[in-house]
């Protein structure tokens, strides 16, 4: 834009002017005369304030003010003030009437006479960063706002000092100070006494400023002097220069995650001891079950010799299930429990498990009943398992109901479901205790004239073997004496198996064998010993490794139940072809570290109970593993596998007669046992 001549003072150099002024385009550049009116008018001055020179200069600069300004004097104060300070930020109008923020320098022009000739004004458009200002001003009260209302993290500032200079909500609630009492002190406050005498606050923001950042836990102290554990963060702050400005720091109170941690290392410790302790119990169990069995056997004339080994083998039969009940547990929290899923006729479990503690329930002169409705109704599960879940709820259900009570256990169906129930009219369970019932070591109040007594565990353990067959189990009581309590097990229903007929439980048949027992336990390789010799069989006890290698030189057996520690003493280096191997062998329930050394002879996986004269039958059938076998509710005939090697061991309780052979070789268990097993 060309300047206009007249708007030029005659004491200013034009070909300057035109150069320093008229061509700047950021600032509007003008001169105003003693009264306020616009005598020259810059390239800046259109682009900020939208006027023309034509249409400007000439006119009172206060057509660039508000009309409030306007009436308030502001335009003719500013010229008053230009004298002595001559710099003001103030809004401003554009030709179109928008306002915009301005920074205007007015600055006042003397002759060398001293005599005002007029003044200077630059204005400079301040719109653009007055907006980015204020966009940062609020993003920042924002970040306040959200600051000050979280209440799970204590997060406030410290200077570079360490001295605390804001407060949030959270702080607040985990420290228990007010913004007022805390703001200004030293941020060692929160720490204990044996902490800042080390030093350690200090040494906090040290290594922050060192390294920008710094991840701690510790113990800090509240206002009240109680102690919690805390996670923290410090993070160093610097401005756009880099100047080290403070520090941003952020608790979090982990007292309770602490707790639960410790709690859930405890559980895991626990655990650990039950499993060795249920190891350790079994361990005198089996000489004292082979004891029992070797009095069953023999008559005895004194009654009172008869009723003191009958009191033995109740109490037996009750304390081998509390070690069951252990191991479970041990083996479920340790993810080693096996679960065999077959179809499962679930009334033929209910009838067994009712079978199984009626007994007890006749003892207690409670009545125990079955309702189901005809028919029957399959689950994909493992028999063994549902079995010992009905009778764990049958067995609670007896020792909780009093003298004279009523026990019911019952099947129900739905097109997708069936729901085994067992309800009695016991004192019921309070509606406060049936969230904590399946707890390990709960308990619930038990009929005082009940000599039973348990380990809590049995709920626990039912309901995590339910979980496993995708199932659920809830309960049901008011609490109130004699409306009893009701547990129901809800597991997915399936189509019956195709073929699958009901079929009679087969008879066991033991033919006599030559058997070595190799154990260091000398009671368990004695009585193991008396009981099998009273079977019929060839026995023979050794108490290492050593002396076994030697017998089995001088009379190859039948089969061998070899002890763990007698086992693994020279027996596995043996490393016998499978043609010359002895024919079976049967280890116990520690055997399976010594799988490594048996590993190259190919032994195969199968659980067996420990050793007894049943075991032999089991050893020496030819059920085939996952056959249907006579008697486990899957009815059929056993059959051996179509190729290969041919489990030859089962459960001792689902043994019957099968081919023998004293070709057979050996496959490990890792589950506890090596198995005998015969060619197909």
């Amino acid at each position: 834009m060309k300047v206009s001549q007249q708007s030029i003072p005659e004491e200013v150099d034009e070909d300057i002017y035109r150069l320093l002024v008229a061509s700047v385009p950021d600032y509007a550049i003008f001169q105003l005369d003693p009264e306020g009116i616009i005598r020259t008018w810059n390239l800046g001055a259109q682009n900020i304030k939208g006027y023309r020179a034509d249409e400007i200069i000439g006119r009172h600069f206060s057509v660039f003010y508000p009309e409030e300004r306007i009436a308030e004097g502001w335009p003719q104060h500013e010229l008053d003030m230009a004298r002595a300070t001559g710099r003001f930020e103030d809004g401003r109008l554009r030709k179109d009437g928008t306002r915009f923020w301005a920074n205007v320098l007015i600055t006042r022009l003397e002759d060398e006479r001293g005599v005002l000739r007029g003044f200077s004004k630059i204005t400079r458009d301040l719109t653009a960063r007055r907006e980015h200002e204020e966009l940062l001003r609020r993003s920042e009260e924002r970040f306040r706002l959200i600051v000050d209302g979280v209440s799970d993290y204590a997060i406030f500032m410290l200077d570079p000092e360490g001295t605390v200079v804001s407060w949030n909500a959270g702080a607040e609630r985990a420290k228990g100070y007010r913004a007022d009492e805390i703001i200004g002190q030293h941020f060692s406050v929160f720490y204990p006494d044996e902490v800042v005498t080390a030093g350690w606050p200090a040494r906090e923001l040290e290594l922050a400023l060192r390294d920008g950042r710094l991840e701690d836990e510790g113990w800090r102290v509240r206002k009240d002097g109680s102690r919690f554990w805390a996670s923290v963060v410090i993070t160093s702050l610097r401005d756009d220069s880099g100047r080290h400005i403070g520090f941003a720091k952020v608790t979090r109170d982990l007292t309770e995650k602490r707790r639960v941690v410790a709690l859930e290392d405890e559980g895991r410790r626990m655990t650990t001891f039950l499993a060795m302790l249920g190891h350790e119990l079994r361990n005198p169990l089996a000489p004292i079950a082979n004891a029992v069995a070797i009095m069953q056997m023999e008559p005895i004339a004194s009654q009172s010799l008869r009723m003191c080994r009958d009191v033995i083998a109740r109490q037996l039969g009750q304390m081998t299930r509390l070690v069951d009940d252990l191991l479970d547990v041990g083996r479920i929290t340790h993810g080693k429990i096996r679960i065999d899923f077959h179809p499962v006729e679930t009334g033929s479990v209910l009838a067994e498990a009712v079978e199984a503690v009626e007994a007890a329930a006749v003892e207690r002169g409670q009545a125990l009943s079955i309702l189901r409705p005809p028919g029957e109704y399959w689950i994909h599960g493992d028999r063994a398992r549902m079995l010992q879940v009905m009778s764990n709820l049958l067995g609670n259900a007896s020792k909780f109901t009093p003298h004279g009570g009523r026990i019911v256990a019952s099947l129900r169906s739905t097109p997708q479901f069936v729901e085994l129930a067992v309800a009695d009219n016991g004192p019921g369970i309070p509606a406060h205790r049936t969230a904590e019932i399946f707890l390990p070591f709960v308990q619930g109040e038990r009929d005082p004239a009940s000599p039973q007594s348990g380990l809590g565990l049995g709920l626990s353990l039912v309901q995590q073997l339910v979980a496993m067959h995708d199932g659920q189990i809830s309960v049901f009581s008011t609490g109130k004496p004699g409306e009893g309590t009701e547990f129901v097990v809800r597991l997915p229903r399936i189509e019956p198996p195709e073929g699958v007929q009901a079929g009679a439980a087969a008879t066991e048949s033991v033919l006599a064998h030559d058997i070595l027992i190799v154990d260091d336990n000398r009671d368990a390789a004695d009585t193991l010993s008396t009981l099998l010799r009273t079977r019929g069989h060839r026995v023979r006890a050794v108490y290492n490794g050593a002396d076994a290698l030697a017998a089995v030189t001088r009379r190859r057996p039948d089969l061998v139940f070899p002890g763990h520690r007698a086992a693994g003493h020279r027996w596995a280096g043996s490393r016998a072809r499978p043609a010359d191997a002895v024919p079976g062998s049967a280890f116990d329930g520690r055997a399976h570290r010594l799988r490594p050394a048996f590993r190259p002879c190919g032994f195969a996986r199968r659980r067996l109970p420990r050793p007894s004269d049943q075991t032999v039958v089991a050893a020496r059938t030819g059920c085939g593993d996952g056959d249907p076998v006579p008697g486990a509710g899957a009815g059929g005939q056993c059959r051996p596998p179509s190729s290969g090697y041919g489990l030859i061991a089962v459960p001792f309780h689902h043994c019957f007669s099968g081919p023998s052979s004293k070709t057979a070789k050996c496959r490990w268990g890792a589950d506890g046992l090596a198995l005998p097993v015969l060619p197909t």
